[in-house]
């Protein structure tokens, strides 16, 4: 299941019980809350850096959340957002997104349990020094009613090719409804499922327990897993030469290409990182994962520490993944 869940975030929505809801807070009461919040963080041992997304450039902001640190929402609210991420970028603390808190946890592959522990560690620093809403019936109230309750979103990113190719994400749409659950695209409610990924979550909060949630999306994760990888044997059964070149063309393009819009990248990319996960092309998951981040546009623009049109882009993508495939050649 590793090879076919990307990455895992646990997401904890949190507001403080003297301020108001996002509709109603003032631009003080927002740098309130954003000092605040740093105050408490301030005594952490490990090493934090701290965006005030109106001091940064839009291709900065967009690289952020090509990596999934910030959210579209924040990005909207840049006259107060702020965000803080750990060094390792296995935490982020959103300030003034729909809510005053969106505290991020996140792990590697299939890890819901880790990304939950690094969530409710900044969770715990905050609770001993801070007031959070929070209601004995409903739990803890949020700009949302949807994330009422333990304010707890648990997600898992998943590589699913072949349900795609075969057409089954209609019904894994409605086994993950039945569950209480939604997939999404890569970037989350409104996005696209670029490269064949899914984001799997929790749709409401209110009414189960934090353990609760996190186990139903880690075993509906599970059994879409092995649902993809029985269509990933049948498709080795029904024509294994033909289910190769697929991966291989791709693999020669993604190798020798000269201009690859992000696009085509995409569609070359989740090809590359099947072929990696079933050990047919000689790359790991790994450096998939990575090339996903790196070609993204805001990326390509920051490697290039200048400004590109388009097809320079696309040149300038096509020659760093020629050098992560090629060993830098």
């Amino acid at each position: 299941m590793s090879d076919i869940v990307v990455s895992s975030r646990v997401r904890l929505a949190r507001n403080y019980d003297d301020l108001p809801f996002r509709s109603k807070i003032t631009r003080e009461q927002s740098e309130e809350c954003v000092q605040r919040t740093l105050d408490a963080l301030r005594p952490l041992p490990q090493a934090y850096s701290f965006y005030p997304l109106r001091d940064m450039e839009a291709n900065e902001k967009r690289a952020l959340m090509e990596a999934h640190l910030i959210s579209p929402d924040l990005m909207e609210h840049e006259d107060t957002g702020a965000v803080l991420i750990r060094a390792d970028e296995k935490i982020a603390v959103m300030m003034n997104e729909e809510d005053h808190l969106r505290i991020q946890g996140f792990s590697l592959g299939d890890n819901l349990t880790e990304a939950a522990e690094n969530a409710f560690s900044i969770d715990d620093v905050l609770q001993e020094q801070l007031s959070f809403a929070f209601d004995h019936q409903l739990g803890y109230l949020t700009a949302c009613p949807t994330n009422a309750g333990t304010g707890l979103r648990a997600s898992v990113m998943l590589h699913l090719p072949l349900l795609t190719q075969a057409k089954q994400m209609g019904k894994m749409n409605q086994l993950a409804a039945k569950l209480g659950l939604t997939l999404r695209g890569i970037y989350g409610e409104g996005s696209e499922a670029q490269g064949n990924l899914y984001q799997l979550s929790n749709q409401v909060t209110l009414g189960k327990t934090e353990k609760e949630i996190i186990d139903a999306v880690a075993a509906t994760a599970r059994q879409m897993a092995e649902m993809e990888n029985v269509y990933r044997g049948k498709a080795l059964d029904k024509d294994e030469i033909g289910f190769q070149d697929q991966l291989y063309r791709s693999y020669g393009l993604l190798t020798h290409a000269r201009r690859m819009p992000v696009k085509e990248f995409m569609n070359h990319w989740s090809n590359l990182r099947l072929g990696a996960s079933m050990k047919v092309l000689p790359v790991t998951t790994a450096l998939c994962d990575e090339l996903l981040t790196l070609a993204q546009p805001a990326h390509i623009q920051n490697a290039a520490k200048t400004i590109l049109n388009e097809k320079d882009q696309d040149a300038f993508r096509s020659a760093l993944i020629r050098g992560k495939l090629n060993g830098g050649t």
